[in-house]
C-alpha cells in the first residue's frame, strides 16, 4: 500500500484521541538538529507570538488485536487497515516538518499484536526522529496500557508528553464493553509514567545532562456518554487522578455513535457535547478555582445543561452570598460566577489603593451579567434581595448556549408554547437548587 494511501486511512483513524494540549516545555536546537518546542505551542490554535501550530496526528497502525465494543478499530470492524513501519513515520513527519505544515508529532496506535511489541514499534519511530533526524520539535506519544515497564521508559526518553487513556470511567464498564482491557493494566502505567518524571527531576538537579523522562507530563482521556457513569462519578474520578498521578490534564470525549450494539446508545443518537462541555469548565474548576467535586455534585448526580458548574453552584449556596469585592478574599472572589482567576487577581490589586465601584469592575473584566447578583460594593446595589427563582431566570434568559436542539430555552416563552425540554425541565431547573 502506498505510503499516502495510509496517511489518509492512519490519520482518519486517529480523530477521536484528544491532543488539543500545551507542549509544556521549552526545547530548542543546539545547532545540530532541526525543529523546537514552545510551551505556549498547542495543537490546532495559536501561540502566544501569533502563530497558528499544529501537530501531525497519525495512528501508527489500526490493525488491532482487542475487540472494545465502543471503537471504530476493533478487529471485528470491517475497516481498512494499514501500518506504518517507524522509518515511515519519522520521514512523514521530517518531510511535513520542512514544509512547514506541522510543528510536532502526535502518535498513537492500536495493538498490534500486544502492547509490549506495539510500544517498542513507536518508540522506534521516536528513536529514528531523535538520533538520525536530530527532530528537536514537540511529540506527545500514547503509551499501551499492558506494555511492559522497560519499553514504556524508553518510550517516556524519548517522548515529551506521555498519556494513558482510561477511556470507561468505571471497572464495570470496561469489563462490559472493553473485555481486553482492565483498570490495574491502566493505572500501572500511569503510576509509572508519574515515578519515572519524579525521578528524572531528581537526576537533572543532581546531573545537568541527565536523561528527561516525559518532561511535559502526563494527560488521560475518558469518553462521555458510552457507558452509564452520572457526572459525579466521572469528575470525582478525575479529581483523584489529579491528586495520585499529577497529570496536566484530564480529556473528555464525548462518544460519537460509530458502531451499532444494544450495549452502546443508539447509531442515531448526537454526541453529548453539552456535558462534554460542562465537564471540561468543572475540570477548569478543579484545577484553578479550588472547587472540590464533592462541593460541585452530590452523588450519582449529573450537571445542569443550561447553566455552568459555578452558577450551579451559586444558587445552591446563596448564603454565602453577596460577596464584597473590597473585602473578600481572593479565594472568595473566585467562586464568584462572572469573576475568572485573572479579573480576581486584578480586583485584589485595584482595591489597595481605591475603592472598587460597578464602573471600575467593568474595566477590570469582571461580566457583570451575573457577577451582579452575587456581589457588593459599599452600600449593596438594588439586586441584595433577589430570590433564586429571579437570579435563575435572568442567567437563563443570557446564555445563549443554554439550549435543546436548536431552541434557546426561555422560561419567559408563551404558555402555549412551551420552552425546548418541556415543562419538567424547568420545574426541575426552579426546584433543584
Amino acid at each position: 500500500m502506498d505510503v499516502f494511501d495510509k496517511l489518509k486511512i492512519l490519520t482518519d483513524a486517529a480523530k477521536y484521541d484528544v491532543a488539543c494540549t500545551s507542549s509544556g516545555l521549552n526545547r530548542t536546537s543546539r545547532g545540530d538538529g532541526i525543529g523546537s518546542a514552545a510551551s505556549c505551542g498547542i495543537c490546532h490554535t495559536f501561540s502566544a507570538d501569533g502563530r497558528c501550530v499544529s501537530l501531525l496526528k497519525i495512528l501508527m497502525s489500526n490493525v488491532c488485536a482487542y475487540d472494545c465494543v465502543y471503537c471504530v478499530n476493533r478487529k471485528s470492524n470491517d475497516v481498512p487497515r494499514a501500518t506504518f513501519t517507524p522509518r515511515e513515520i519519522a520521514d512523514l513527519t521530517i518531510g511535513f516538518y520542512r514544509r512547514n505544515y506541522i510543528e510536532g508529532l502526535f502518535l498513537s496506535s492500536a495493538v498490534v499484536g500486544d502492547p509490549t511489541r506495539t510500544t517498542e514499534l513507536m518508540a522506534e519511530a521516536l528513536r529514528i526522529l531523535r538520533e538520525e533526524y536530530r527532530f528537536y520539535g514537540y511529540v506527545h506519544a500514547k503509551a499501551i496500557p499492558g506494555a511492559d515497564a522497560d519499553a514504556l521508559y524508553r518510550l517516556g526518553l524519548l517522548a515529551d508528553r506521555m498519556s494513558v487513556n482510561i477511556e470507561l470511567p468505571s471497572e464495570k464498564s470496561l469489563t462490559l464493553l472493553a473485555p481486553s482491557k482492565t483498570r490495574q493494566a491502566i493505572l500501572s502505567p500511569m503510576a509509572q509514567i508519574r515515578d519515572g518524571i519524579t525521578q528524572s527531576k531528581t537526576e537533572i538537579v543532581k546531573y545537568k545532562h541527565a536523561p528527561r523522562f516525559a518532561p511535559a507530563g502526563q494527560s488521560t482521556q475518558m469518553i462521555v456518554g458510552a457507558s452509564g457513569e452520572s457526572d459525579c462519578h466521572i469528575l470525582r474520578l478525575t479529581q483523584s487522578l489529579y491528586r495520585r498521578y499529577s497529570l496536566k490534564r484530564v480529556f473528555f470525549s464525548a462518544y460519537v455513535p460509530t458502531v451499532s450494539s444494544s450495549l452502546l446508545p443508539s447509531a442515531d443518537s448526537k454526541p453529548p457535547l453539552l456535558r462534554e462541555h460542562r465537564l471540561y469548565q468543572a475540570d477548569w474548576l478543579l484545577r484553578y478555582y479550588g472547587f472540590t467535586a464533592e462541593e460541585l455534585l452530590r452523588e450519582d448526580e449529573n450537571f445542569n445543561l443550561y447553566l455552568d458548574p459555578k452558577c450551579h453552584w451559586a444558587l445552591g449556596h446563596l448564603e454565602q452570598f453577596p460577596v464584597n469585592v473590597n473585602s473578600a478574599p481572593y479565594e472568595m472572589l473566585l467562586r464568584v460566577p462572572g469573576i475568572g482567576v485573572t479579573s480576581a487577581k486584578r480586583i485584589v490589586a485595584a482595591r489597595r489603593s481605591r475603592s472598587l465601584d460597578e464602573t471600575a469592575l467593568k474595566k477590570i473584566g469582571v461580566v457583570l451579567k451575573r457577577a451582579r447578583y452575587f456581589i457588593e460594593w459599599g452600600a449593596r446595589n438594588a439586586d441584595v434581595r433577589l430570590t433564586e427563582n429571579v437570579i435563575l431566570r435572568s442567567l437563563l434568559s443570557d446564555v445563549s448556549y443554554a439550549r435543546l436542539g436548536s431552541k434557546q430555552l426561555s422560561i419567559f416563552d408563551n404558555a402555549t408554547e412551551p420552552a425546548a425540554g418541556g415543562e419538567e425541565e424547568i420545574k426541575s431547573l426552579l426546584g433543584q437548587f
